[in-house]
Formats: structure tokens, sequence, C-alpha cells
């Protein structure tokens, strides 16, 4: 009955999705929603951003491992990365009326890093994408008691996406999301009160946490474990920035004040209500302790669902899957649809550059299928790899690679593109380097790479110029006859 329930919630989504494709009548449309979404929707939608399976499953099995600590990388850098867009980068992009954030290196810096910070982009997202795939997997094996596979729970869950994120691009997107937003926030809202009764109480489950020294946030006090925990930190919290997932909901804004207003909206909001799935496997310790300490040595990501499965009467079963089923598909209907359209916009015009924009929407549409397939491959072949790390591991190459070019283009008026270029090879260089030695355990590589582009946007910015100085002849001081 409740895999049944899960199915008709599924075929409701994408029929919400296709109704909303029908606005699609351009790239533009399908690409950033017409520029068209108010406020409220920003502020969803750049919740659901964030708010997917590493969430709900990934964060509490983070957060009994190693308390708030833990969890440094998320919720805390991911969301403190949409406040500092929307303070810092969303008023600037916004009134350039890019369709992608390539398009943006491409006008500050030319083609090369253009396309070079395409591809970093891009290659991030594969992670990301692979967790919420992994993620729609498990539910329906649990569901199911078994019966579908994980992978072809993957194959499942894939299609439900795609049937109206194919059609509808962001528009679907953002329509989506805002429903599962409004199940995903009532359902775990509802869950967490009747999980702390059967515990004993909200305050029982505070105070097993304490006891638990859970609630630990800072590193131990010597050098190594606080550069870890600075490195861990900026993984999400700027590496998120440069992607295109974020910078399609600042685009789809209808003003400036909501571009601005709508990720800090959202950040705020998703730091604070990602302590749900955290009250919720702390409450799980509680009321089935054997059980519990088995889930986490074997997959401490089936916790929750093992608590609302066994313990939960059948109408708290279908508002949690309901909304781990919201927070999945709203992340992973953005997360495929920002690569491909950064690949038709930045990659493939550069082969077809006279193509219409009818030609161009059929190609992110195929774009869109292709990438869906490259992520269920690659999910496949990674499965039992942890969702958290899964969607950690993915920021490390935009933070070392866009970045800086970014934050540099934008700030500071010195930098060129030979500095980009720098910054780019350098700082993907440098992370490679320090993944593959022993140099790596000792400082992390994420943070060698960005403070190497640093470096190399630097230097390759202001070397040329004072070069060029050096070299020009001073002229002679001109004298008075008299």
């Amino acid at each position: 009955m409740l895999l049944t329930l899960v199915i008709i919630y599924l075929l409701v989504t994408i029929a919400i999705g296709l109704y909303a494709a029908k606005r699609v009548k351009n790239t533009t449309d399908f690409a950033i929603a017409g520029r068209h979404l108010p406020l409220y929707m920003i502020v969803t939608t750049t919740f659901a951003t964030w708010f997917g399976s590493e969430t709900v499953l990934g964060i509490p099995a983070k957060f009994i491992e190693g308390g708030l600590n833990g969890v440094i990388e998320d919720p805390f850098g991911a969301g403190t990365c949409l406040i500092l867009v929307g303070l810092f980068f969303a008023g600037k992009l916004y009134r350039m009326t890019l369709l992608t954030i390539s398009d943006y290196y491409r006008e500050r810096f030319g083609r090369t890093i253009e396309i070079a910070c395409s591809l970093i982009i891009m290659l991030s997202y594969l992670g990301w994408v692979s967790a919420q795939v992994t993620a729609l997997g498990l539910v329906f094996n649990v569901l199911s008691g078994g019966a579908i596979s994980v992978s072809l729970g993957m194959v499942i869950g894939v299609v439900s996406i795609l049937a109206y994120t194919l059609f509808g691009g962001m528009w679907s997107v953002a329509v989506t999301d805002f429903i599962q937003m409004i199940i995903l926030v009532l359902g775990l809202a509802v869950i967490a009160v009747f999980a702390g009764n059967m515990a004993g109480g909200a305050d029982k489950v505070v105070a097993f946490a304490v006891s638990k020294d859970l609630f630990k946030f800072w590193p131990e006090p010597n050098l190594k474990d606080m550069v870890f925990f600075f490195a861990a930190a900026i993984t999400m919290m700027l590496g998120s920035i440069p992607q295109q997932d974020v910078f399609q909901r600042v685009m789809s804004a209808n003003s400036v004040k909501s571009a601005t207003r709508g990720p800090v909206i959202g950040g705020v909001a998703y730091i604070l209500f990602a302590f749900v799935p955290m009250f919720l496997v702390a409450s799980a310790l509680l009321i089935m302790p054997e059980e519990t300490a088995t889930l986490l040595k074997d997959d401490p990501q089936k916790v929750l669902p093992t608590l609302v499965l066994e313990k939960m009467p059948f109408v708290m079963q279908v508002l949690f899957f309901g909304a781990l089923l919201s927070a999945i598909k709203s992340t992973a209907s953005a997360t495929l649809l920002a690569p491909s359209v950064t690949f038709t916009e930045n990659i493939w015009r550069q082969f077809r550059p006279a193509g219409s924009d009818k030609a161009n929407l059929m190609t992110m549409r195929i774009t869109v299928l292709l990438f869906s397939a490259a992520v269920l491959t690659y999910a496949i072949r990674m499965q039992g790899t942890p969702i958290y790390e899964l969607v950690s591991g993915a920021y490390q190459v935009p933070l070392v690679g866009a970045f800086v070019p970014l934050v540099c283009g934008l700030y500071w008026q010195r930098a060129t593109t030979q500095g980009a270029v720098a910054a780019v090879v350098l700082g993907i260089g440098v992370w490679l380097l320090f993944l593959g030695m022993p140099w790596g355990k000792e400082f992390p590589a994420q943070l060698a790479g960005l403070l190497a582009s640093f470096g190399g946007m630097v230097a390759g910015s202001l070397a040329p110029q004072w070069v060029s100085n050096t070299r020009t002849p001073h002229r002679p001081l001109a004298v008075d006859p008299a």
C-alpha cells in the first residue's frame, strides 16, 4: 500500500511538471523560466537546491558519527553558500542578463576560460546527481522489501524525474519544487514532533545529544585539525558558488530584489531546517537503541527509514517517504537540468553558433536525456559509496578551478585572462597533486588547490603588466638650453 501511494505521488508530480512545461516556448523559458519567478518561488527553489538525499539521509548519519563538527560541509557550508550568493554575487550577475554562469566567464575572460569552467562545472554534477539517484534506488528498495533492487530503483527514479524535466526545464523544476517543499517541511515537522514524543519528549532527545557530545562544533585546538575543519567548511561554502543550478535560480527571478533576497532567505531556512533530520536520528537512538546501533555499523543511511517503517504508524510512513521523495526529486531535477544547459549554451554552440533558438532548445533536451543516462551509469558503478561523501567530494572541483576566476573577475579590476588561465591550471594541478601524494593527509588538497588558484590569478594578472612596465623605455628629461 505504501509503495502504491509513493507511485501515485510520483505520477502526480509528473503531471504537475508537464502542466508547467506548457509555458516553455524558448531556451530562456527552459533554462531560467523566462526570468518570471517571484520571491517566494526563489526562496523555495533555492531551499530545494540543497535539501536533497544527503540532508535527510546523509547528514543524520554523519551527525551521529561526529556531531556538528562532522557536518560542517553540509548544512553549514551549503547554507552559507546561498547566503553569500545573495549578498555578494546575485545582484551583479542578475544585471548582466546572462543565460548561464559560464556566459560570465566568456564575457570577462574569453572562450578558453568559458570552456574550461564549463567542463569543471559539468564534471562536479556527477557526484551530486548520483547521490540523489542512489537515494531513489534505496527508497524503492526499502519500500518494496527488497523486491525492487537498488539499481532498478535508480532507473525508476531517474525516469520519473526525466518525465517532466525533459520538457519543462526550469519552469517545471520551479513549480514542482514549490509544491514538494511544502510537503517536505510539513511532513518532516510532523514526524519530528511524533518521534520526540515517542522518545519521551524533545527535551530528553536534546539532553541525550548533549550527553553524547553531539553538539560539539569546533575542532580540537591544534593546527592540523583546524586547517582541515576550515577546508571542509569552504568546500561547499565557496565551491558551490560557481554552479549553474544556483545561478539559474538567481537569473530566474523577476527582479533584482527577488534575486538577492531569495538565496539569503533560502540559505538561512536550509541551515535551520536541516536540524530536523538530526533530531530524528537522535530520537531513533532512544526509541530503538539496539537496531540503531546495528544500522550505524552496517549502513547509517537506513536509520531513519527503518525508524519510520518499524516504529511509526502508516500515516507517518506516508508523510516521511513523501517528504523524502520531495527532497530527492527537487534536487535531482535541478541538477540534471543545470549541466545540460551549460553544455548546450557554452560548449555545443562553439560548433553550431548559427543554430536557431528552436534547435538549441531541442539540443538542451537531448543533453538532459544523455546526461541522465551517464549519471545513472555512474551511480550504479559507485553503488555503496556514502551519499554524503558523493555530495561533498563533488564540490572540490569547482572550488579549486572555477571559484577564483569568478570572484576576482567581479571584484578585482586588474584580473586578466592570463591570470584566469593560471588560476585554473594551478588550482586543479595542485589539488590533483595533493590528492595523489602523502601530503594530502597533512594538508587538505582542496585548500592547497584554492591557495594555488589565488596565487595563479595574482601572478598571472600582474606579472605581464610588471614586465611590460619594466620594458617601457623612460623618456629622458628635457634640458633647458639656456
